[in-house]
Protein backbone atom coordinates (compact mmCIF):
# COMPACT_ATOMS: atom_id res chain seq x y z
CA UNK A 1 0.00 0.00 0.00
CA UNK A 2 1.45 3.79 -0.91
CA UNK A 3 0.42 6.57 0.89
CA UNK A 4 0.86 10.26 -0.58
CA UNK A 5 3.92 11.72 0.99
CA UNK A 6 2.84 14.79 -0.13
CA UNK A 7 -0.16 15.06 2.59
CA UNK A 8 0.68 15.54 6.20
CA UNK A 9 0.46 12.55 8.83
CA UNK A 10 -1.44 13.05 11.96
CA UNK A 11 -0.30 11.50 15.15
CA UNK A 12 -2.49 12.14 18.20
CA UNK A 13 -0.78 11.56 21.62
CA UNK A 14 2.20 12.47 19.68
CA UNK A 15 4.06 14.41 22.50
CA UNK A 16 4.30 11.01 24.69
CA UNK A 17 6.88 8.39 24.50
CA UNK A 18 5.87 6.26 21.98
CA UNK A 19 4.13 9.07 20.12
CA UNK A 20 7.67 11.62 19.87
CA UNK A 21 9.63 8.62 19.17
CA UNK A 22 6.79 8.41 15.86
CA UNK A 23 6.72 11.92 15.29
CA UNK A 24 10.87 11.66 15.14
CA UNK A 25 10.81 8.68 12.63
CA UNK A 26 8.23 10.64 10.30
CA UNK A 27 10.34 13.70 10.33
CA UNK A 28 13.19 11.68 9.43
CA UNK A 29 11.66 10.18 6.28
CA UNK A 30 10.78 13.14 5.41
CA UNK A 31 6.77 13.85 6.33
CA UNK A 32 4.77 16.04 7.54
CA UNK A 33 3.54 16.14 11.02
CA UNK A 34 0.40 17.66 12.76
CA UNK A 35 0.29 16.40 16.24
CA UNK A 36 -2.60 16.61 18.42
CA UNK A 37 -2.57 16.76 22.04
CA UNK A 38 -4.37 17.68 25.23
CA UNK A 39 -5.33 21.21 26.23
CA UNK A 40 -2.41 22.58 28.47
CA UNK A 41 0.23 20.67 26.97
CA UNK A 42 3.37 22.58 25.84
CA UNK A 43 3.67 22.60 22.24
CA UNK A 44 7.29 24.26 23.35
CA UNK A 45 8.32 20.16 23.82
CA UNK A 46 7.22 19.32 20.40
CA UNK A 47 10.40 19.30 17.54
CA UNK A 48 10.01 22.79 15.41
CA UNK A 49 9.09 21.13 12.35
CA UNK A 50 5.47 19.72 13.71
CA UNK A 51 3.03 21.35 13.74
CA UNK A 52 0.96 21.45 16.93
CA UNK A 53 -2.99 21.32 17.59
CA UNK A 54 -5.16 21.03 21.37
CA UNK A 55 -7.73 18.81 21.54
CA UNK A 56 -9.43 16.84 23.85
CA UNK A 57 -10.52 13.69 22.27
CA UNK A 58 -13.50 13.39 25.13
CA UNK A 59 -14.69 16.20 22.76
CA UNK A 60 -16.32 15.54 19.26
CA UNK A 61 -16.18 18.82 18.27
CA UNK A 62 -12.78 19.22 18.72
CA UNK A 63 -11.46 16.27 17.55
CA UNK A 64 -13.82 17.24 14.50
CA UNK A 65 -11.58 20.53 14.17
CA UNK A 66 -8.31 18.95 14.61
CA UNK A 67 -8.79 16.68 11.83
CA UNK A 68 -11.11 19.18 9.35
CA UNK A 69 -8.40 18.76 6.73
CA UNK A 70 -6.95 15.28 6.91
CA UNK A 71 -8.94 14.05 3.83
CA UNK A 72 -6.52 11.60 2.09
CA UNK A 73 -4.06 11.60 4.93
CA UNK A 74 -2.80 8.91 7.72
CA UNK A 75 -3.89 9.21 10.93
CA UNK A 76 -2.04 7.27 14.28
CA UNK A 77 -4.24 7.33 17.37
CA UNK A 78 -2.01 7.05 20.22
CA UNK A 79 -3.49 9.56 22.74
CA UNK A 80 -5.05 7.54 26.14
CA UNK A 81 -4.47 7.59 29.68
CA UNK A 82 -2.27 5.11 30.28
CA UNK A 83 -2.01 4.63 33.69
CA UNK A 84 -3.59 1.79 35.67
CA UNK A 85 -5.61 4.45 37.80
CA UNK A 86 -7.55 7.91 38.07
CA UNK A 87 -9.86 9.00 41.08
CA UNK A 88 -12.41 9.33 38.76
CA UNK A 89 -12.25 5.68 37.17
CA UNK A 90 -15.13 6.80 34.42
CA UNK A 91 -12.09 8.71 33.23
CA UNK A 92 -10.66 5.38 31.09
CA UNK A 93 -14.05 4.71 29.41
CA UNK A 94 -14.20 8.70 28.37
CA UNK A 95 -10.41 9.02 27.14
CA UNK A 96 -9.94 5.51 25.91
CA UNK A 97 -12.70 3.95 24.82
CA UNK A 98 -15.11 7.03 23.48
CA UNK A 99 -12.27 9.31 22.57
CA UNK A 100 -10.84 6.41 20.59
CA UNK A 101 -14.26 6.16 18.71
CA UNK A 102 -14.31 9.72 18.17
CA UNK A 103 -10.67 10.29 16.61
CA UNK A 104 -11.59 6.88 14.43
CA UNK A 105 -15.11 8.07 13.15
CA UNK A 106 -13.76 11.82 12.56
CA UNK A 107 -10.95 10.77 10.66
CA UNK A 108 -12.77 8.24 8.09
CA UNK A 109 -16.04 10.83 8.09
CA UNK A 110 -13.28 13.25 6.54
CA UNK A 111 -12.09 10.48 4.46
CA UNK A 112 -8.11 10.05 6.02
CA UNK A 113 -6.88 7.39 3.83
CA UNK A 114 -6.38 4.92 6.81
CA UNK A 115 -6.69 5.30 10.79
CA UNK A 116 -4.22 3.05 13.07
CA UNK A 117 -5.39 2.84 16.39
CA UNK A 118 -2.29 2.27 19.19
CA UNK A 119 -3.97 -0.79 21.39
CA UNK A 120 -1.87 -2.18 23.91
CA UNK A 121 -0.55 -5.97 25.46
CA UNK A 122 -2.13 -5.87 28.80
CA UNK A 123 -5.68 -6.56 27.63
CA UNK A 124 -4.46 -9.58 25.66
CA UNK A 125 -3.95 -11.38 29.23
CA UNK A 126 -6.89 -14.19 30.21
CA UNK A 127 -7.77 -14.96 34.03
CA UNK A 128 -6.79 -18.60 32.82
CA UNK A 129 -4.04 -19.27 30.51
CA UNK A 130 -0.88 -22.38 30.62
CA UNK A 131 1.76 -21.45 32.03
CA UNK A 132 4.68 -21.54 30.03
CA UNK A 133 2.34 -20.83 26.74
CA UNK A 134 3.41 -17.41 24.95
CA UNK A 135 -0.26 -15.55 23.87
CA UNK A 136 -0.12 -14.45 20.03
CA UNK A 137 -2.60 -11.95 18.36
CA UNK A 138 -5.15 -14.90 17.83
CA UNK A 139 -6.20 -15.09 21.52
CA UNK A 140 -9.87 -14.70 21.65
CA UNK A 141 -10.15 -12.34 24.99
CA UNK A 142 -13.80 -11.53 26.39
CA UNK A 143 -14.75 -8.20 28.51
CA UNK A 144 -14.81 -10.99 31.78
CA UNK A 145 -10.93 -11.27 31.39
CA UNK A 146 -10.05 -7.62 31.51
CA UNK A 147 -8.51 -6.23 34.37
CA UNK A 148 -9.73 -3.41 35.69
CA UNK A 149 -11.21 0.12 34.30
CA UNK A 150 -8.17 0.68 32.28
CA UNK A 151 -7.86 -2.44 30.34
CA UNK A 152 -11.71 -2.80 29.80
CA UNK A 153 -11.65 1.10 28.21
CA UNK A 154 -9.01 -0.19 26.04
CA UNK A 155 -10.20 -3.59 24.89
CA UNK A 156 -13.59 -1.93 23.89
CA UNK A 157 -11.69 0.82 21.44
CA UNK A 158 -9.49 -2.40 20.27
CA UNK A 159 -12.71 -4.65 19.43
CA UNK A 160 -14.43 -1.43 17.78
CA UNK A 161 -11.18 -0.77 15.40
CA UNK A 162 -11.69 -4.19 14.46
CA UNK A 163 -14.90 -4.27 13.79
CA UNK A 164 -14.75 -2.05 11.17
CA UNK A 165 -11.85 -3.08 9.47
CA UNK A 166 -13.63 -5.74 9.31
CA UNK A 167 -16.30 -4.32 7.79
CA UNK A 168 -13.90 -2.96 4.95
CA UNK A 169 -13.11 0.05 6.45
CA UNK A 170 -9.30 1.20 6.62
CA UNK A 171 -8.77 1.00 10.13
CA UNK A 172 -5.89 -1.13 11.68
CA UNK A 173 -4.77 -1.75 15.03
CA UNK A 174 -1.10 -1.91 16.78
CA UNK A 175 -0.57 -4.03 19.98
CA UNK A 176 3.15 -2.94 21.80
CA UNK A 177 4.12 -4.63 24.44
CA UNK A 178 5.95 -2.27 27.46
CA UNK A 179 7.96 -0.25 25.82
CA UNK A 180 11.44 0.44 27.34
CA UNK A 181 14.34 2.65 25.94
CA UNK A 182 15.52 6.48 25.90
CA UNK A 183 13.60 10.09 25.61
CA UNK A 184 10.93 9.00 28.01
CA UNK A 185 9.27 11.91 28.56
CA UNK A 186 6.75 10.18 31.65
CA UNK A 187 8.93 8.79 32.90
CA UNK A 188 6.95 5.45 31.98
CA UNK A 189 7.18 2.45 34.54
CA UNK A 190 9.91 0.27 32.87
CA UNK A 191 11.59 3.76 33.47
CA UNK A 192 10.48 4.39 37.16
CA UNK A 193 11.92 0.35 38.01
CA UNK A 194 14.97 1.51 36.33
CA UNK A 195 14.94 4.83 38.51
CA UNK A 196 14.07 3.17 41.51
CA UNK A 197 16.40 0.12 40.94
CA UNK A 198 19.23 2.99 40.60
CA UNK A 199 18.01 5.19 43.51
CA UNK A 200 18.26 2.21 45.66
CA UNK A 201 14.08 2.68 46.37
CA UNK A 202 13.47 -1.02 46.09
CA UNK A 203 13.94 -3.08 48.90
CA UNK A 204 12.08 -6.11 47.32
CA UNK A 205 9.90 -7.18 44.01
CA UNK A 206 6.99 -9.63 43.25
CA UNK A 207 8.14 -11.74 40.52
CA UNK A 208 5.58 -11.75 37.24
CA UNK A 209 6.31 -12.24 33.56
CA UNK A 210 7.10 -9.25 31.70
CA UNK A 211 7.78 -8.33 27.62
CA UNK A 212 9.62 -5.78 27.01
CA UNK A 213 10.49 -3.96 23.36
CA UNK A 214 12.12 -1.03 22.21
CA UNK A 215 10.13 2.10 21.92
CA UNK A 216 12.05 2.95 19.01
CA UNK A 217 11.01 -0.37 17.34
CA UNK A 218 7.26 0.43 18.77
CA UNK A 219 7.43 3.63 16.81
CA UNK A 220 9.09 1.58 13.10
CA UNK A 221 6.59 -1.20 13.95
CA UNK A 222 3.44 1.33 13.53
CA UNK A 223 4.35 2.80 10.43
CA UNK A 224 4.99 -0.75 9.01
CA UNK A 225 1.49 -1.53 10.42
CA UNK A 226 0.09 1.05 8.89
CA UNK A 227 1.67 0.65 5.35
CA UNK A 228 1.50 -3.41 5.39
CA UNK A 229 -0.97 -4.36 8.27
CA UNK A 230 -4.19 -6.03 7.46
CA UNK A 231 -7.62 -4.64 8.71
CA UNK A 232 -9.95 -6.60 11.21
CA UNK A 233 -6.96 -8.34 12.96
CA UNK A 234 -4.27 -7.37 15.61
CA UNK A 235 -0.67 -6.53 14.91
CA UNK A 236 0.94 -7.26 17.99
CA UNK A 237 4.69 -5.44 18.74
CA UNK A 238 6.89 -7.42 20.70
CA UNK A 239 10.14 -7.87 21.80
CA UNK A 240 11.72 -10.05 24.84
CA UNK A 241 9.87 -12.05 27.24
CA UNK A 242 11.32 -12.23 30.65
CA UNK A 243 10.70 -12.60 34.02
CA UNK A 244 10.96 -9.38 36.58
CA UNK A 245 13.93 -11.15 38.46
CA UNK A 246 15.79 -11.58 35.31
CA UNK A 247 15.35 -7.92 34.80
CA UNK A 248 16.28 -6.85 37.76
CA UNK A 249 19.43 -9.16 37.18
CA UNK A 250 20.43 -7.55 33.73
CA UNK A 251 20.45 -4.20 34.95
CA UNK A 252 22.67 -5.59 37.73
CA UNK A 253 25.06 -6.07 35.49
CA UNK A 254 24.74 -3.18 34.15
CA UNK A 255 25.48 -0.98 36.58
CA UNK A 256 27.26 -2.90 39.23
CA UNK A 257 24.71 -3.05 41.60
CA UNK A 258 23.01 -5.07 43.57
CA UNK A 259 19.69 -6.75 42.71
CA UNK A 260 17.05 -7.10 45.66
CA UNK A 261 16.65 -9.83 46.90
CA UNK A 262 13.62 -10.00 48.62
CA UNK A 263 10.61 -11.76 46.75
CA UNK A 264 7.72 -10.17 48.08
CA UNK A 265 4.56 -11.98 47.96
CA UNK A 266 1.33 -11.64 46.13
CA UNK A 267 -1.22 -10.81 48.82
CA UNK A 268 1.64 -8.96 50.20
CA UNK A 269 1.63 -6.62 47.31
CA UNK A 270 -1.71 -6.84 46.60
CA UNK A 271 -2.78 -5.27 50.13
CA UNK A 272 -0.41 -2.57 49.71
CA UNK A 273 -1.93 -1.57 46.23
CA UNK A 274 -5.66 -1.49 48.17
CA UNK A 275 -4.35 0.66 51.08
CA UNK A 276 -2.22 2.93 48.67
CA UNK A 277 -5.68 3.33 46.08
CA UNK A 278 -7.74 4.14 49.29
CA UNK A 279 -5.19 6.92 50.79
CA UNK A 280 -4.72 8.14 46.86
CA UNK A 281 -8.80 8.33 46.37
CA UNK A 282 -9.61 9.70 49.83
CA UNK A 283 -6.93 12.01 51.05
CA UNK A 284 -3.96 12.83 48.79
CA UNK A 285 -5.21 12.73 44.85
CA UNK A 286 -1.83 11.52 43.93
CA UNK A 287 -1.50 8.62 41.60
CA UNK A 288 -0.99 5.65 44.22
CA UNK A 289 2.59 4.27 44.80
CA UNK A 290 1.08 0.67 43.72
CA UNK A 291 -2.43 -0.28 41.90
CA UNK A 292 -4.28 -2.96 42.28
CA UNK A 293 -4.70 -3.71 38.28
CA UNK A 294 -0.90 -3.40 38.17
CA UNK A 295 -0.59 -6.17 41.09
CA UNK A 296 -3.62 -8.36 39.10
CA UNK A 297 -1.66 -7.42 35.81
CA UNK A 298 1.18 -8.89 37.42
CA UNK A 299 -0.30 -12.58 38.09
CA UNK A 300 -1.23 -12.99 34.36
CA UNK A 301 0.90 -14.57 31.87
CA UNK A 302 2.35 -11.71 29.93
CA UNK A 303 4.75 -13.48 27.67
CA UNK A 304 3.88 -12.94 23.73
CA UNK A 305 4.78 -14.79 20.46
CA UNK A 306 4.66 -12.11 17.84
CA UNK A 307 6.35 -14.18 15.26
CA UNK A 308 2.87 -13.62 12.57
CA UNK A 309 3.36 -9.77 13.30
CA UNK A 310 6.92 -10.00 12.22
CA UNK A 311 6.33 -12.37 9.02
CA UNK A 312 3.83 -10.06 8.01
CA UNK A 313 4.81 -6.16 8.32
CA UNK A 314 8.98 -7.73 8.18
CA UNK A 315 9.98 -5.89 11.60
CA UNK A 316 11.82 -7.24 14.37
CA UNK A 317 12.88 -5.53 17.57
CA UNK A 318 16.50 -5.30 18.91
CA UNK A 319 17.81 -7.39 21.72
CA UNK A 320 16.27 -5.97 25.16
CA UNK A 321 20.15 -5.89 26.28
CA UNK A 322 21.02 -3.15 23.65
CA UNK A 323 17.65 -1.38 25.03
CA UNK A 324 18.52 -1.35 28.58
CA UNK A 325 22.26 0.00 27.89
CA UNK A 326 20.73 2.86 26.33
CA UNK A 327 18.05 3.63 28.96
CA UNK A 328 20.82 3.38 31.28
CA UNK A 329 23.01 6.15 29.51
CA UNK A 330 20.52 8.25 28.59
CA UNK A 331 19.24 8.21 32.22
CA UNK A 332 22.65 8.91 33.27
CA UNK A 333 23.45 11.69 30.85
CA UNK A 334 19.98 13.74 30.50
CA UNK A 335 20.51 15.43 33.29
CA UNK A 336 16.84 15.06 34.24
CA UNK A 337 17.96 12.64 37.37
CA UNK A 338 20.35 14.25 38.94
CA UNK A 339 20.43 11.91 41.79
CA UNK A 340 20.95 9.28 39.34
CA UNK A 341 24.02 11.07 38.65
CA UNK A 342 25.43 10.45 42.42
CA UNK A 343 25.22 6.49 42.10
CA UNK A 344 27.36 4.06 41.10
CA UNK A 345 26.54 3.29 37.64
CA UNK A 346 29.14 1.89 35.61
CA UNK A 347 28.35 3.81 32.51
CA UNK A 348 31.28 3.83 29.85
Amino acid sequence: MSFDSERPVFVTGGGGFLGGHLVRQLLDAGRSVVVIERPGFDQAKLPAEVEGRHADIRDAGAVRAALADCRDAEVYHLAANPHLWARDRAEFEAVNHQGARHVIDIALEHRASRVLHCSTESILTKRIWPKGVAIDEQVAIDESDAVGPYCLSKLRAEKYAIELGRQGLPVVVANPTMPIGPDDPGPSPPTCLILDFLMRRMPGYMDCSLNLVDSRDVATGLIRVMELGHPGRRHLLAGENVSLAGLLDRIAALTGLNAPKIRIPYAVGLSYAYLSEWVADYWTGNRPMATVTGLRLARRIMHFDDSSTRSLIEWRARPLGESLDDTLTWIYRSGRFPRVSRTAIRID
